[in-house]
């Protein structure tokens, strides 16, 4: 498939799918009837890891050896895994990176893992970014970055293939729970999770980012995956504290402890806070006595502990 990588396949990474589920006994989550499982995403790969490792594959294999452009923030999850993707199979990354002001600084720890993985970074102006995906910024885009070539994975990673490729989550969790729930970014994840699960079922998605605009954008990928809606789904946008990459003394401590609890690392700016929703929703009564629930881990704390 690559002509130019370390290694010839996907599967030559040797994914660990389909993923674990595990049951953890939490007392907080029992008072309320409630069964908690956790789908360890977190463990399909050591480096492209949960959804990352479900929307990218597909877009991998689409490429099929081209060099791959994508985007994000400057903390951005999905960066760090396209960028250890192209590492691993010897593939060349762009990351076009919001926020010009960020050029002339020292990278962080997030952006410095992806230049160390061999992503050429090309930072834009945050207007610009904004349009990113109108075809004549796009094509502008393309050339400053010297990569009109390019194989290109959208924001998040979120588009038709991904979001296909997340449905194989869903149909891994048939039979196993009541209720399946997911910390939601772009959307692809919970459009392809709620498609996989089958009747009976439904899916929950936790925004981690402020607006109320998940809602449409998953339609709109399901739409473009499958066709038209598909699944139970229905999201909480009551937990992003404050927006992406923002956390708080709160679902800090939260987090901490839940890893003291169950000793399960906990990646605070997506899985942390899907797991305070899902205690706050439990608690609140949203869940049937009885109701079983999988949550999804999706990632690992960066840089790890």
């Amino acid at each position: 498939m690559f002509d130019n990588g370390a290694v010839t396949s996907l599967d030559a990474l040797q994914p660990r799918l389909p993923s674990p589920l595990e049951e953890i006994v939490d007392e907080r989550f029992a008072r309320c009837g409630v069964r908690l499982l956790l789908k360890r995403d977190d463990l399909i790969h050591p480096e492209l890891i949960g959804n990352k490792w479900r929307k990218l594959a597909p877009n991998l294999t689409a490429a099929a050896g081209r060099p791959v452009l994508t985007f994000g923030g400057a903390y951005s999850n999905h960066l760090r895994a396209t960028a250890a993707a192209g590492r691993l199979l010897g593939l060349e990354t762009v990351g076009v990176v919001r926020g010009d002001e960020l050029a002339g600084r020292p990278l962080n720890p997030s952006l410095a893992r992806c230049a160390a993985d061999g992503m050429r970074l090309h930072f834009v102006d945050r207007s610009t970014y904004r349009r990113k995906t109108e075809p004549d910024v796009l094509a502008a885009l393309l050339r400053e970055a010297g990569a009109e070539e390019a194989y290109v994975v959208p924001e998040g990673g979120s588009n038709i293939r991904a979001v296909r490729g997340c449905r194989a989550l869903g149909e891994e969790l048939r039979g196993h729970c009541d209720v399946a729930a997911v910390a939601c970014g772009t959307g692809g994840t919970l459009a392809g999770l709620a498609a996989g699960l089958g009747p009976g079922r439904r899916a929950l998605g936790v925004p981690v980012l402020k607006g109320g605009f998940l809602t449409r954008e998953i339609r709109a990928l399901q739409h473009a995956a499958f066709g038209g809606p598909r699944g139970d789904w229905s999201l909480d946008d009551r937990f992003h504290f404050g927006g992406y990459a923002r956390t708080g003394p709160e679902l800090e401590s939260f987090a901490a402890d839940f890893e003291d609890r169950h000793a399960v690392p906990v990646e605070r700016l997506y899985v942390a806070k899907l797991l305070y929703g899902l205690l706050t929703l439990a608690e609140e009564g949203a869940f049937a006595r009885g109701t079983v629930i999988a949550a999804v881990i999706t990632g690992r704390p960066f840089p790890a502990p």
